[in-house]
């Protein structure tokens, strides 16, 4: 890094201290922007970077809500309103008991970079609780949602703040809150994505995630002149993001052989079909519970406490949590073949396996570039309600489609415009700087 960005990373560290992902996120944008800042000393003239990796809003609230057993329970809700500078902010709200304020500054920070790679006019932000949906009742669920949003009703709006989901808020959540927020503005507007097709939803949105992660992918294995066909791939995590993840590569030829969760890892080798992934979709999605049962159901092997990186491969997709690939699983998973990563999940990657990664020139997408479809698909879904209208699947596939090939062109260009060709690190931290820069640039001192 240059002085200025040292300057920079040791005054975010100071300000926001005990929170390693931020800490984590910044200084990966940090180390790729020299280039850039170098030919544009008006970055630096105008606080370009103290200015966007300070949030342009934090709101943190109570939560109390009521048990099943009439208790009053007590949790702790988040907004960060990072950037607006080329749109409303966008980004989606989190229930797990690991969210914390740092978490989120993270998620919302490499949210407005993802975000300006989409090509779609969002700023960036993310939100959510610790609260945890898990062994919660659909009542307990939907009163501590609409106490949720009685609060954060009044910081959204469709041109201010649109929310979605993330981990821990799916459907029956979003459903719940917006329930709230119709109940208390009198008003039926598309103030969250995710939503369910009868009432605003976006066809694609449960894909997105996963179907964009591949066709990032895909987009990289063609600079190769290679495609899925044949090839053997480990996929992490079993939600939403892996589960169409794993639907997306089978459909384009693709071996999936593993899926896992907190407790352990199932090892497939004779692949996940359709008629195995829709076992997992209602194991996961309906019943909520443990990806063990994969393995009790197919006879498979099980490995408890494990994750998928020991597993042979050419084409890996994280697609669980952030960190979930440490130094040792990156060499392992080299080690045994794999040459294609690309992060379904934010931030999967400590930053000593991104730069084995980059070191060893194998195809590496980062999750601000490779899932980018989700939140592309929100903005699709923003479009559709602004316009009163719905699209097709196919339609809003192939627009998720064109919007990654967008995205990886970007990136390409960008790390040649810097002198890194094939790095898609520094080409996506890089084009989607420039033009939220670019923007504040032009808006002034705001």
């Amino acid at each position: 890094m240059s002085a200025y960005t040292d300057r920079i990373f040791e005054t975010v560290v100071a300000k926001n201290p005990a929170e390693p992902e931020f800490h984590q996120a910044v200084k990966e944008v940090l180390e790729s922007l020299a280039p850039v800042l170098e030919k544009n000393p008006q970055y630096e003239a105008a606080k370009i970077l103290e200015r966007i990796t300070e949030p342009e809003r934090v709101i943190m609230f109570r939560v109390p809500w009521f048990n099943d057993k009439g208790e009053v329970e007590v949790n702790r809700g988040f907004r960060i309103e990072f950037n607006s500078a080329i749109g409303p902010y966008k980004g989606g709200l989190r229930f797990h008991p690991t969210v914390y304020l740092g978490i989120l500054k993270f998620l919302a920070f490499e949210q407005v970079l993802k975000n300006s790679l989409t090509t779609l006019p969002m700023g960036g932000g993310k939100g959510g609780s610790d609260f945890d949906p898990k062994g919660k009742s659909d009542n307990e669920v939907m009163r501590f949602c609409q106490s949720f949003m009685t609060e954060l009703q009044r910081h959204i709006g469709p041109d201010t703040d649109v929310p979605a989901g993330d981990i821990g808020v799916g459907g029956r959540e979003i459903g719940y809150m917006f329930g709230q927020y119709k109940r208390i503005r009198n008003e039926f507007t598309g103030i969250l994505t995710g939503k369910g097709l009868g009432w605003g939803g976006s066809l694609i949105r449960p894909e997105a995630t996963g179907y964009g992660s591949v066709y990032f992918a895909e987009e990289m294995l063609k600079t190769r002149g290679e495609t899925f066909e044949g090839k053997t791939c480990v996929v992490s995590g079993s939600g939403n993001v892996a589960q169409y993840t794993v639907q997306k590569l089978t459909q384009l030829g693709g071996k999936c052989v593993t899926l896992s969760d907190s407790s352990g890892t199932i090892y497939d080798p004779d692949g996940i079909d359709a008629e195995k992934l829709a076992f997992v979709m209602d194991l996961k999605n309906v019943k909520r519970g443990r990806i063990k049962e994969y393995a009790d159901k197919f006879g498979c092997e099980y490995r408890e406490g494990e994750k998928p990186w020991s597993v042979a491969c050419e084409c890996a997709f994280p697609s669980a949590t952030q960190n979930e690939i440490g130094l040792e699983d990156a060499k392992t998973l080299l080690a045994n073949g794999c040459y294609v990563i690309s992060e379904g999940a934010n931030m999967p990657c400590v930053p000593e396996a991104v730069d084995l990664f980059v070191e060893k020139r194998i195809l590496y997408g980062p999750g601000k570039a490779a899932n980018a479809g989700g939140v592309a698909t929100s903005g699709l879904e923003m479009s559709q309600n602004s316009m009163r209208l719905a699209w097709s699947s196919e339609e809003v596939d192939a627009k998720l489609n064109a919007i990654m090939v967008a995205v990886h062109e970007q990136c390409v260009k960008a790390a040649e415009m810097c002198g890194d060709p094939g790095n898609y690190v520094v080409g996506a931290n890089v084009a989607g700087f420039v033009k939220v820069a670019d923007a504040m640039l032009d808006q002034g001192l705001v």
